[in-house]
């Protein structure tokens, strides 16, 4: 009963959910919590008061913490850990797999994909509009990654990191 109960949940958030518009009236916050209980519904683990904006597409293996957002037109794939008081703009990509090009004898399309390296983004961290996190990476407690980085490696806690790719500009402690 539980999996049928999921699929409904991914089928309608992926159908309904997360095409329902953010307005500035009172139909703002029941689309928010809309999109909120039928997220809950499918992937694997998610926090209280999680904020999930419009076209926002998720995995079912992703975890989120208590008040963390997923920003509009974002894409989190499978195998992502998503900690507490996150925050997320829009547009932001989260890769946990690649294309496997590490053969020359063979054209690259027909290589298939890389293992799926999970993305861990620690509590109290900000990403910034359009941040690219590619696999393997592990984004440390309090960091802020700044618009438009393409974050390759993993980032210390409490790093200001930006560029493409990404490398830490200061620390905020």
């Amino acid at each position: 009963m539980h999996k049928i109960l999921t699929c409904i949940c991914y089928v309608l958030y992926i159908t309904i959910g997360k095409h329902l518009p953010t307005f500035r009236n009172s139909y703002k916050d029941l689309f928010a919590f809309m999109r909120y209980c039928l997220v809950r519904g499918y992937i694997e683990k998610c926090g209280n008061k999680v904020n999930v904006q419009p076209h926002a597409t998720i995995a079912r293996r992703v975890c989120i913490g208590d008040f963390s957002g997923i920003g509009r037109n974002s894409l989190v794939s499978g195998g992502v850990i998503i900690g507490k008081h996150v925050m997320m703009g829009p547009e932001v990509l989260i890769y946990t797999q690649n294309h496997d090009f590490s053969r020359t004898d063979i054209t690259m399309d027909k290589q298939g994909w890389a293992d799926e390296k999970p993305v861990v983004i620690e509590d109290d961290v900000w990403i910034g509009s359009r941040v690219t996190i590619l696999p393997g990476v592990t984004i440390g407690k309090g960091s802020v990654i700044g618009a438009s980085a393409v974050v390759t490696k993993s980032v210390p806690p409490y790093s200001v990191v930006a560029g493409n790719p990404a490398i830490v500009v200061k620390s905020r402690k």
